[in-house]
C-alpha cells in the first residue's frame, strides 16, 4: 500500500497542529493573541484552555528546538536529537523521543478548587493523570518505553510543578489521552510510522475529495484543505454534528453566517460534511425563527443573529449536492422558512416593508462605518439577502410541489425588491434609521453589497455599483472601507481590512451581473493574498499582511471556493471533475 504524502508544512505559530474531529491541538496559542514559549496542549471543550506544556530539555535544561509542522508529524529538532508527535485518534496522540528528553506539566501551576489541574499517579495502570476543572476532562499518560521517568508535584494542592520529565539518556514514547471520566488502560496496536502514515492517508483522502482539481496554478489548496481538516471537530456538548470550527485559536466557534461558507467548500467533494454545516446553527433556531449568533462546545448565544445569507447559500448547495433527498430539501425549506419569518415579523417596524439590524453584529460586518450614525438601521445589504433568501424559498416549494408557497414567496420578494429600490437615490443606495427613517450613506463595501441580486437590479444600478466596487480595490483585494475614507483603519477590523465573506459574496454578484473581467480581479487577488499570507481572519488591505487569527476556516473555504472555480474556467482544467450547475437549474 503506497504511503501518503507528508501535505504541506505550516507554522504552528500560524496554524495549530490537529486532525479531524479531535477537540485539542498543540500551539504556543494559548489566549487571543498571546503565544507561549513551548507547544501546549491546548483544548477547545468548554472554551480555549492550554491544558499541558511540552518542554524539550537536555539533562533537565530547556533548549530551544526548531519545530515543523506536516499534517501527520509535529517534529521539534536539535542537534542533540529530536521529538515527534502524531495523532493516533481524535482523542488519542503518541509521542517519542530520542537524544532530547521531554517534560510534560500542566500549562498553569496554581491549583484551586475552581481552577487548574490536579495530577496524580493512577495505581489502577501506572498512568499519569491530569484532571482539569476549565475543560472538566482527563488527561493521561501512559509511557510506553524508555527509562524511567521523573514525577513532579503528584497529589500536590496549591501552587506546584506537576508533571513528568522524560530523560534524555534514551529512547523513549508515551501516549497523551484526552476522556471523560474512565476508560481500560492504553494499549499500543500500532507502530508510530504506522500511527502517522495513517493520518497522512487520512488527511490525503480529505484533500482528494475537496481540490481534486488543484494544480500548481492553485498552490494554496492542500494548506487550506488542511485548515479545515484540522478544525473539524466530532459532535460533543452543542455541536450535534460533526463541526469545522472557525479555528482551533481562539476563534473556536461556529458563527451563524460563517458556516455556510465552509459548507460550500465541501460540498462537492464531501457532501454529507457540508450539509452538517449548513444545518448545524438550525438546530438551535428558537422559536421565533432566528438563528443563534454563535454555538459552540459549551455555549449558545442568542444575543445577536447575523445576517440571511442562507438562502443565497443554499441555492449554490443544491448545486453541489445534486443527491439531496425530498426530506431533506423538505427540512431545509422548512428551518429556511422560519429563518425568513423571523426577519420578516420581530425585525420589521410595523407598517414599513424594510427589515432590520439592531447592531452592526447583526450584520456580520459589526464596526462597518454603515452603522456610525445609529446602529438600528434598514440596509440595502439586508433587503438583498432577504430578496435571494424568498428566491429560494420560492424555488425550493415549487420544486416540492407546494405551488401556492411558492407564489406567495415570489410576490414577497417582489415586495422587498420594489422596497429595496426606495433607498436607490440615483448615485448610491442609503442606509436608513428604522425608527425616524433618517438616512445617510458611507465609504463602506457593505453599501455596494446589493450587487449579489445581479439581474434583479436594473443594469444602471448594477454598474454603478461595479464602478464603485472597482474604487474598494487593492492590490491584494476588496478593503471593506474605502481607503481613502477618513475612517478607513488599517487594523481595523470591518473598516478596511480584506475579508473572505465579502470577497466571495461579491464576486458572485459580479460575476452574474456580467463583470466578469471585474470579478477575476478580485478572485485573482484575494487568492494570492492567501498564497502569500496565509488564512488569517483578515489581512491589511494595503499590505496585504495576516490580521487577527491567523488559522480561519471561512478564509480557507473562501480560498476554496475561488480556486475550485478559476480551475474549471481555466481552459484545459478541472478534467472529471464537474463544476457546480448553472444558477437556476435545480436537483
Amino acid at each position: 500500500m503506497p504511503v501518503a504524502p507528508p501535505g504541506p508544512q505550516f507554522s504552528v505559530r500560524d496554524i495549530p497542529f490537529s486532525h479531524r474531529g479531535s477537540w485539542f491541538d498543540f500551539s504556543p496559542v494559548i489566549a487571543e493573541k498571546t503565544y507561549a514559549d513551548d507547544v501546549h496542549l491546548v483544548s477547545h471543550q468548554t472554551g480555549l484552555h492550554p491544558v499541558l506544556r511540552l518542554v524539550p530539555h537536555i539533562g533537565g535544561n530547556r533548549v530551544e528546538a526548531s519545530l515543523t509542522a506536516v499534517p501527520s508529524r509535529l517534529t521539534w529538532t536539535h542537534a542533540a536529537g529530536r521529538i515527534e508527535l502524531a495523532y493516533e485518534s481524535a482523542d488519542t496522540v503518541r509521542v517519542r523521543g530520542a537524544g532530547l528528553g521531554l517534560r510534560v506539566v500542566a500549562a498553569a501551576p496554581v491549583l484551586t478548587p475552581f481552577s487548574g489541574a490536579y495530577f496524580l499517579r493512577d495505581p489502577v495502570d501506572g498512568s499519569y493523570l491530569f484532571t482539569l476543572y476549565e475543560t472538566g476532562r482527563r488527561y493521561r499518560i501512559t509511557v510506553l518505553s524508555g527509562p524511567a521517568v521523573t514525577v513532579d508535584g503528584a497529589q500536590d494542592l496549591g501552587t506546584a510543578d506537576r508533571g513528568i520529565s522524560l530523560a534524555d539518556s534514551g529512547a523513549w514514547e508515551v501516549a497523551i489521552e484526552e476522556y471523560d471520566n474512565a476508560r481500560p488502560p492504553y494499549r499500543v496496536t500500532l507502530a508510530f510510522d504506522r500511527v502517522a502514515e495513517a493520518a497522512a492517508t487520512d488527511f490525503a483522502e480529505f484533500v482528494g475529495s475537496v481540490a481534486p482539481w488543484r494544480t500548481d496554478h492553485t498552490p494554496a489548496a492542500e494548506l487550506a484543505a488542511y485548515v479545515l481538516w484540522s478544525a473539524t471537530v466530532r459532535p460533543a456538548g452543542f455541536v450535534t454534528r460533526s463541526a469545522v470550527l472557525m479555528s482551533k485559536h481562539w476563534m473556536d466557534k461556529v458563527w451563524s453566517w460563517d458556516h455556510c461558507f465552509n459548507a460550500l467548500a465541501l460540498a462537492s467533494g464531501l457532501p454529507d460534511l457540508a450539509w452538517d454545516q449548513f444545518h448545524l446553527p438550525f438546530e438551535h433556531q428558537d422559536t421565533s425563527g432566528a438563528l443563534p449568533d454563535s454555538v459552540t462546545h459549551s455555549e449558545v448565544l442568542y444575543n445577536f443573529v447575523k445576517p440571511p445569507i442562507h438562502g443565497w447559500a443554499l441555492r449554490r448547495l443544491r448545486q453541489r449536492i445534486p443527491v439531496l433527498t425530498h426530506d431533506e430539501l423538505l427540512e431545509a425549506y422548512r428551518r429556511l422558512e422560519c429563518w425568513t419569518r423571523f426577519w420578516l415579523t420581530a425585525r420589521r417596524v410595523p407598517g414599513q416593508a424594510l427589515a432590520h439590524y439592531q447592531h452592526g453584529n447583526d450584520s456580520g460586518w459589526d464596526n462597518a462605518t454603515t452603522f456610525d450614525p445609529q446602529r438600528v438601521v434598514e440596509s440595502a445589504d439586508l433587503a438583498s439577502f432577504l430578496v435571494l433568501q424568498m428566491r429560494e424559498l420560492a424555488d425550493l416549494a415549487r420544486h416540492l410541489g407546494c405551488a401556492d408557497q411558492a407564489s406567495s414567496w415570489a410576490k414577497e420578494a417582489d415586495q422587498m425588491r420594489a422596497a429595496l429600490l426606495e433607498l436607490w437615490t440615483g448615485q448610491e443606495f442609503v442606509t436608513r434609521a428604522a425608527g425616524s427613517r433618517r438616512a445617510w450613506t458611507s465609504a463602506s463595501l457593505l453599501d455596494l453589497m446589493p450587487i449579489v441580486l445581479a439581474d434583479e437590479l436594473p443594469d444602471p444600478i448594477r454598474q454603478v455599483l461595479a464602478d464603485r466596487i472597482k474604487s474598494h480595490l487593492t492590490p491584494h483585494g476588496l478593503a471593506t472601507e474605502l481607503p481613502t475614507s477618513p475612517h478607513y483603519q488599517a487594523d481595523g477590523y470591518w473598516r478596511g481590512p480584506i475579508w473572505a465573506p465579502a470577497t466571495v459574496l461579491i464576486e458572485d454578484g459580479l460575476r452574474r451581473s456580467g463583470f466578469t473581467g471585474l470579478a477575476d480581479e478580485v478572485s485573482n487577488r484575494f487568492r494570492a493574498l492567501c498564497e502569500q499570507s496565509g488564512f488569517a481572519e483578515n489581512f491589511d488591505a494595503l499590505t496585504g499582511a495576516g490580521l487577527r487569527d491567523r488559522a480561519y476556516t471561512w478564509t480557507a473555504s473562501g480560498y476554496l471556493i475561488l480556486a475550485a472555480a478559476y480551475e474549471h474556467r481555466r481552459p484545459g482544467a478541472g478534467a472529471g471533475v464537474q463544476p457546480p450547475r448553472p444558477e437556476g437549474t435545480t436537483p
